[in-house]
């Protein structure tokens, strides 16, 4: 399943991109956007594999926000406007569809986006033992086993590493950090801390040591505990 944004400033062709997208099975919709500075905080907040996106835009176009990214998820631009054509082959998006567009052609661009989708996972198929964190006006190395816990704070994340390392701070959900982590070596224990399986020193009854810091868990993540003990508490 590809996770998928609409980015448009003119609603009735956001209202098409949106019920286009619900015809296709192997997307989801998680968000549709007036402009590219809401775009940009989706994807800040959490994964997103594909955008549909116009080109002319009050503020900040289409062809200027795929510019600005550091790292791109895949782009097909709506546009009504074929003067953009080879610009968007400089920029390497996957399709350009031309307004008003046909249902079959949106398909088309759709079939190509998940062909390559489905290229990239199976190139990713040895687990990676670190990410890449924006932090700091930098994408910084982060490897998994150098976390001790995760912390959210509202709309940041704080990540508390090893010694001697210091603890980054990032503009991100704690679900998209979740996604990030590999299960096999995090659990969730409270709505706002995620840990480290291997950094555990012990486990009380309502709380979980990780290392020397001892850390709550929530009601409703006591289930994940108990599986990763094996008792009931």
């Amino acid at each position: 399943m590809m996770r998928c944004i609409a980015v448009d400033d003119e609603p009735l062709a956001l209202q098409l991109l949106e019920d286009y997208v619900s015809k296709v099975p192997y997307l989801h919709l998680v968000a549709t956007c007036s402009d590219a500075f809401e775009a940009n905080k989706i994807l800040q907040e959490q994964p997103v594999d594909l955008v549909f996106i116009d080109i002319q835009m009050p503020g900040l176009t289409g062809v200027q926000f795929i510019r600005s990214l550091a790292q791109r998820p895949m782009f097909i631009l709506v546009t009504a406007y074929e003067k953009f054509a080879l610009e968007s082959y400089d920029l390497n998006v996957v399709d350009y569809l031309l307004k008003p567009v046909e249902l079959s052609r949106f398909i088309q661009a759709c079939n190509k986006a998940n062909e390559l989708f489905q290229l990239k996972h199976k190139q990713e198929t040895v687990p990676q033992d670190y990410f890449f964190l924006n932090a700091d006006y930098s994408l910084i190395k982060v490897m998994f086993a150098d976390i001790l816990w995760v912390e959210g704070l509202r709309d940041y994340i704080k990540i508390h590493l090893a010694p001697p390392a210091k603890p980054l701070v990032a503009r991100l959900s704690m679900k998209a950090i979740e996604d990030e982590l590999p299960p096999s070596k995090f659990i969730r224990i409270h709505k706002s801390y995620i840990i480290s399986v291997d950094h555990i020193s012990s486990v009380k009854k309502s709380s979980v040591f990780v290392g020397d810091a001892e850390l709550p868990v929530g009601e409703m993540y006591k289930e994940n505990i108990e599986a990763l003990t094996g008792r009931k508490r």
